[in-house]
């Protein structure tokens, strides 16, 4: 289930934008399109149907044996081209190309000389004849066309990198929303211990304390699970100084796998929610359950909290925090993950699933 995506980064700072021609899906691609580019060929000489099928053949093999030769060198090079600038690694890559044209193109020519001398077909439709015309022809058309594909390549890159740019400027905003209202509620909870209980004020303070820069001295936007359930019983200890035995947390989270990543600062949230507008009106407290799960390649995190049935600030108090979360899980899962609400009259539970994504031990 592990997902691992090491980006390969260039000299001049930009990612590597040539796909993994090692890669047996960039290969089905590769003999996908040749197929089509020979079809299209082929169509475009129709008149004869008996023709038709011998272009096809010819069109089919010669374009196969280019664009596999072609993925096959830009494979071999590609420790080589990483190392390079984006310049020189373009001019390289259509270099490699002309040159496995020339070589393929050179190939069927002397094969089909040596099918004449062979059979004496002078007018045999498979093989080239004017070695030069079909030679210089071959190489202006696989040149333009590698230069659009390198400039495809090159494009798609930048867009994608500039995806995840925005992405991830938009989670670091969302996630500074959270920080001043979480800092806002630590600090009234220390405030009010100050005068009556000064030892948990003080220790209170190196709870924050070692939060926060948890937190701040992160400078990805995921945490590993165990991270995050560290952040979250940070603050329940803080709350719990406050509230005392009016507040009890039950964690049943023993089979939730404790490498997996999740966006940072969603699950504090969520125990905040349940504390400040779940257990704190209620006269005698109340328990907060946050249990976790893993099945079918998603993770599942309940948080469950007793309400006031006519509490209905508590219910609209939790809209922030949850609006958060839902706009980071669909920057970060795409539309994979999901944040949903069971709304009782004497309970509140928010569950999200997210996918199952191993960070480093």
């Amino acid at each position: 289930m592990t997902e691992t995506r090491r980006e390969e980064t260039k000299p001049d700072g930009r990612q590597f934008y040539l796909p993994d021609f090692c890669s047996p899906r960039m290969v089905l691609v590769i003999v996908l399109i040749t197929e089509l580019v020979a079809l299209t060929l082929s169509l475009a000489k129709f008149d004869v149907l008996g023709r038709f099928w011998v272009e096809l053949a010819k069109a089919s093999l010669f374009l196969l044996w280019i664009g596999l030769l072609s993925a096959a060198v830009l494979c071999l090079a590609r420790p080589r081209l990483v190392k390079t600038t984006v310049a020189k690694m373009s001019a390289i890559s259509i270099a490699l190309l002309l040159i496995t044209i020339a070589a393929v193109s050179e190939g069927a020519y002397w094969l089909g000389q040596f099918w004449i001398e062979r059979t004496g077909e002078i007018d045999n439709l498979l093989f080239p004849t004017d070695r030069w015309y079909f030679l210089t022809r071959n190489l202006l058309i696989g040149g333009i066309v590698s230069a659009l594909a390198l400039r495809y390549f090159y494009v798609a890159n930048e867009w994608r990198r500039n995806v995840q740019m925005e992405a991830r400027a938009r989670i670091s905003a969302l996630q500074a929303r959270i920080r001043p209202h979480f800092l806002f509620n630590s600090m009234n909870t220390i405030a009010s211990l100050t005068r009556t209980a000064p030892a948990k004020a003080e220790e209170a303070v190196e709870d924050l304390a070692d939060l926060f820069r948890a937190t701040l001295s992160e400078s990805n936007s995921q945490l590993r699970i165990k991270e995050e359930l560290e952040l979250a019983r940070i603050y329940q200890r803080i709350e719990q100084l406050r509230l005392g035995d009016r507040l009890t947390v039950e964690w049943g989270i023993e089979d939730l796998p404790m490498r997996a990543l999740i966006p940072g600062l969603t699950i504090q949230p969520l125990l905040e929610n349940a504390i400040y507008h779940g257990i704190e009106p209620l006269p005698d407290g109340g328990t907060v359950l946050i249990a976790g799960s893993s099945r079918d390649g998603n993770i599942e995190i309940c948080v469950t909290n007793p309400v006031s049935e006519n509490n209905e600030s508590a219910r609209q108090g939790n809209q922030h925090a949850l609006s958060n979360i839902r706009q980071r899980f669909e920057i970060a899962y795409q539309g994979k993950a999901s944040v949903t609400v069971d709304d009782e009259p004497s309970r509140y539970r928010v569950t999200i699933v997210f996918p199952y994504r191993e960070g480093p031990a």
